[in-house]
């Protein structure tokens, strides 16, 4: 279905035209409703076939003949929601035994249950894959610069600049990061929400699992989307809903396969301290945990108990998703000493460790950066850069010989 708000331009698009002038198999993942298809349509030229696969009909029998569905479709073809038609696969990799030649398929997918892996194994070296998230501020951005400040953080640069975007602090957080929320009448918001959760249940988590109580898996849904920006605890999750601990950690498998929800690692190097081994989790859409709050207004986050956990959940998204576009992804990680130091967000890039505390407070002061002194403490052989504080601070400024305060734009 084609989008109904104007395209906005993506991040990893440059890239994505490249390597599809290197491969012949270019898949693009991410939740659903991100912009996938959108930015095929927008990206390559219009006179592409695209094929939108279905959940409850066989589209031109390619199901039960991907044979014949494939040699009937010329190349450059797009094979959208390709989780739908798993049985295709394996037709393509007969293809590409027989030809290797660039730029034959692209392909989108909302789940990685299963299907992204069967990609993966299949079309290993003959495929690449890119994730898509919703936007980041780069692109909301009415003047964005061409590079990222993360990008010119790791690069050592701090000419940061500020971006001019429509919505303040707030009312992105409430709005969230979904192409059609940006668009959307701000009324419509908590229906949008509504529809979308239903429909993704209802579609997606019916095909990867057979779930016998949906309005449970509701509720641990909008349980999960609230506990974004911390530690995972299986025997909590399941307590709160009243499911067993692997019932909670298979459906959040589910909601990871689904690209709803994502962990990062914790850090723990090499110490004899007691350093906890939890991964954090986050929500993919601070949009979405603001209708599980029910928060009515980009107002009431203000004085909401949850500000500090849904700016993480916006920062540490937003990096990811700048994090996409540089050419070597780094590797992400949180770390939290049992004595309860802890540093939100730990970049490592070229053997160098850059540790970001995020605060949702305009003026952060050195208190807030006893993480990070922690950290460089406890690893004092550990090439560590120059860290962090990203606030909804006024500027640019440094709050100690090591660290600094980095003002994040939308407020």
């Amino acid at each position: 279905m084609k989008a109904n708000y104007p395209y906005i331009s993506r991040l990893v698009q440059n890239k994505l035209k490249e390597i599809f002038e290197l491969f012949p198999v270019v898949v693009i993942s991410g939740a659903r409703q991100v912009g996938k298809s959108t930015l095929l349509e927008n990206v390559f030229d219009k006179h592409i076939q695209r094929i939108v696969f279905d959940p409850l009909m066989d589209v031109e029998n390619a199901k039960q003949d991907p044979d014949l569905f494939l040699k009937t479709h010329r190349t450059p073809l797009i094979l959208d929601e390709i989780q739908y038609a798993p049985e295709i696969i394996s037709s393509i990799k007969r293809r590409l035994d027989k030809d290797r030649t660039p730029g034959q398929y692209l392909i989108t997918g909302s789940q990685q249950w299963g299907i992204i892996k069967d990609l993966s194994e299949s079309l290993a070296g003959r495929a690449v894959f890119l994730d898509l998230d919703g936007f980041c501020l780069n692109e909301l951005s009415q003047r964005a610069p061409k590079t990222t400040w993360l990008e010119k953080w790791l690069s050592g640069r701090m000419d940061f600049e500020h971006l001019s975007l429509k919505n303040n602090l707030f009312e992105q957080i409430w709005t969230g990061f979904l192409p059609e929320t940006n668009f959307l009448p701000k009324k419509y918001l908590h229906t949008f929400f509504q529809s979308y959760v239903r429909t993704y249940i209802e579609r997606d988590v019916r095909q990867m699992s057979e779930i016998n109580d949906f309005t449970l898996f509701t509720r641990f849904y909008k349980l999960c989307s609230c506990l974004s920006a911390q530690e995972i605890n299986y025997n909590e999750i399941g307590r709160d809903i009243g499911v067993t601990p692997q019932t909670a950690s298979r459906w959040l498998s589910l909601l990871k396969a689904s690209f709803q929800w994502f962990e990062i690692s914790s850090y723990q190097g090499n110490t004899i301290k007691r350093i906890s081994e939890k991964p954090k989790g986050y929500f993919h859409d601070t949009g979405l945990i603001c209708w599980a709050l029910a928060v009515s207004s980009p107002q009431a986050i203000s004085s909401h108990p949850s500000l500090g956990a849904l700016f993480e959940t916006f920062v540490v998204n937003d990096i990811r998703k700048q994090c996409q576009a540089l050419s070597t992804k780094p590797n992400l990680y949180h770390w939290r000493s049992h004595g309860g130091a802890e540093v939100d967000l730990i970049i490592e890039m070229d053997g160098i460790f850059y540790p970001i505390e995020i605060k949702a407070k305009s003026h952060p002061t050195k208190k807030d950066t006893r993480g990070i002194t922690a950290f460089r403490k406890t690893y004092p052989n550990l090439n560590i850069g120059k860290g962090l504080v990203v606030a909804p601070a006024d500027s640019f400024y440094a709050i100690n010989s090591n660290d600094y305060v980095l003002f994040y734009d939308a407020c």
